[in-house]
């Protein structure tokens, strides 16, 4: 096992939650070289990173796209060599590329779309964690998961000091009193209503926070109308100006971030920030809620028609959308007075 290829071409969260995977195959195999090959947008959360070597970028939606991008990525991985593969990534795509790469030891899920392409085939588990079912692919290796693994993130000097910045800039004078809002994500139907969070940020600042809203470039606008709804100057907005790097180190100083079902969430969890999560289309029962032992979901249970589905959407199947509206500014902010109370109890 000198050379061993980890695949996970989904989102930038599903990354994050193969780290814990990556960090463990090092520890076991400490003197091979572990790559992975992941989309371009999560190629900066593997900076620095001591069990990465290398990072293969495929950019499925656009280079990469169509057979010859699908051809060229399969020439690149099969000479380098790889012994052995490991695919938590369940499309077929994924499978099909370590395939022709002729990787001659290949790990993937039952639930893949590609299973019969695998040489070990792990049974995807429901019910569990997404982190404990990518580390039950480790199984087929003869390593088990003894304690609950977190994932770890690496940012630079420069990142720390790129976030010191922005708080000096904006003027925070408590950086210990922040709460980090991270309101976006790609779908729709796991967006809970800006004019909301707009409401919960002023409740915020009544109890003496400041509030930075933290998102990529796709989110400028969504904060930018949060923080103007706001009315206050105890709103700051890092939508847009950092990396993820930067943007969890950011995270790792708030006193709790409250997200969406998103990749915030989980770098959130990566840096040990307690996070309150609110899940609307979606269920925690997935296994990709916020991984913390004291984190809180914030979800309106009892709906037959929740989940409508994995990902979520762009609409309500039924018109409704019942699964966030039920859920209220009271609500949340209790949930996070809550969250305040068990972090102070450990503390203790």
């Amino acid at each position: 096992m000198d050379k061993i290829l980890v695949v996970q071409t989904a989102f930038v969260g599903d990354v994050l939650l193969t780290l814990p995977l990556v960090q463990s195959l090092k520890s076991a195999y400490p003197s091979s070289q572990i790559d992975m090959l992941i989309v371009p947008r999560a190629a900066e959360l593997l900076e620095n990173n001591p069990s990465v070597h290398q990072v293969l970028v495929f950019d499925k939606r656009g280079r990469d796209s169509g057979l010859q991008g699908f051809l060229r990525t399969v020439k690149y991985i099969r000479n380098q060599k790889y012994q052995c593969a490991i695919v938590p990534h369940r499309s077929m795509r994924s499978a099909a590329l370590v395939t022709f790469a002729r990787i001659p030891k290949r790990i993937g899920f039952s639930k893949s779309a590609g299973w019969f392409l695998f040489h070990d085939v792990i049974r995807y588990e429901n019910s569990i964690h997404e982190i404990d079912r990518n580390m039950q692919l480790l199984g087929a290796l003869g390593i088990q998961q003894s304690v609950r693994a977190y994932p770890q993130l690496y940012p630079s000097k420069g990142d720390s000091e790129i976030v010191d910045q922005f708080i000096l800039a904006k003027g925070i004078h408590d950086p210990k009193m922040m709460i980090g809002i991270a309101p976006g994500t790609i779908w729709n139907t796991k967006r809970w209503f800006a004019e909301r969070y707009s409401e919960l940020a002023s409740k915020l600042i009544e109890d003496g926070f400041s509030v930075v809203l933290i998102g990529g470039k796709e989110d400028e606008v969504l904060c930018k109308d949060i923080q103007v709804a706001t009315g206050s100057g105890q709103v700051y907005n890092a939508a847009g100006k950092l990396t993820l790097l930067q943007s969890a180190e950011l995270i790792r100083r708030c006193r709790m971030l409250i997200s969406n079902d998103s990749a915030p969430m989980h770098l959130a969890v990566a840096v040990r920030t307690p996070v309150v999560a609110i899940f609307g289309a979606t269920i925690p029962e997935f296994g990709f809620s916020p991984y913390g032992k004291h984190d809180i979901v914030v979800e309106t249970k009892g709906l037959s028609c929740r989940p409508c589905s994995i990902h979520g959407g762009e609409t309500c199947p039924i018109k409704t959308f019942d699964c966030m509206k039920n859920i209220t500014v009271k609500n949340v902010h209790r949930q996070v007075h809550e969250l305040i109370n068990r972090k102070n109890t450990i503390e203790q």
